[in-house]
């Protein structure tokens, strides 16, 4: 049983060595290239340093959008072991240059492909992005500001128009009382003003005036001056009426 056991476990070391160390891998995923530019296919090749995985082969090649397979380059290594590094693990970068790009339709998938006497090993790809034209710093600051003028006067002229919808619906109503007196004016008809009876000063004049002329009669006629005591003309009579009248109104 013990010899047993040894031999299962020597075949679980042996496995462990073999196959679990070996390991191909392409960082970073994805690539964008312009036109004319060349491009590199990232390809770390990790194996540990044994007689048995120093020597492979490298294939390159992408896989375009209509999944079609194209073969670029294959090359074949052969690495010596450095002293005192056996049976340690190696990392070794086998990365691949493209001559520049003549057409977009290189956009796809690259891979790279490590292939042992008994073990093969593909990466996980690198998506390129190729394009004909860089990045464009286009300017939008006068778009924006003649966007922001058009939506200011727009909301400007909307907010216009409400004012004058609400002082068309609100002012005839608080307008209403005068329109109405309005209305009463020009329905009643248009009243003479009561006569109003003289004033005092006019009956006051009238009455001077007749104390005057009794005063340039009594003077133009001499007669009237020399009476005789005890008879009182009636011209005379009268002024003295008219005087005491006079002093009434007063």
């Amino acid at each position: 049983m013990i010899p047993n056991l040894k031999v299962i476990f020597l075949f679980l070391w042996l496995l462990q060595c073999g196959g679990g160390n070996v390991d191909v891998q392409q960082k970073p995923p994805i690539q964008v290239a312009l036109l004319n530019e060349e491009i590199s296919i990232p390809c770390k090749v990790i194996f540990p340093y044994m007689p048995k995985y120093t020597k492979f082969s490298i294939s390159y090649y992408w896989i375009n959008s209509l999944d079609q397979k194209t073969s670029i380059y294959t090359r074949v290594e052969n690495v010596a072991i450095p002293s005192g590094e056996e049976n340690k693990t190696a990392a070794l970068s086998y990365d691949h240059r493209i001559m520049p790009l003549q057409n977009i339709s290189s956009t796809g998938t690259y891979y790279c492909n490590v292939k042992w006497n008994d073990i093969q090993k593909t990466g996980k790809g690198v998506f390129v992005l190729i394009r004909d034209t860089g990045y464009i710093n286009t300017s939008y600051s006068w778009e924006i500001l003649i966007t922001l003028t058009v939506l200011l006067a727009v909301l400007s002229i909307t907010a216009t128009a409400l004012l004058l919808w609400k002082r068309k619906v609100f002012c005839p109503r608080r307008n209403q009382p005068n329109i109405l007196r309005q209305k009463v004016d020009t329905q009643l008809p248009s009243a003479s003003p009561p006569t109003l009876p003289p004033p005092v000063y006019d009956s006051l004049d009238v009455q001077q005036v007749d104390v005057y002329s009794s005063l340039e009669n009594s003077t133009s006629n001499p007669s009237h001056r020399k009476n005789p005591p005890g008879k009182t003309p009636k011209k005379q009579e009268t002024l003295e009426e008219s005087s005491d009248t006079l002093y009434e109104n007063i």
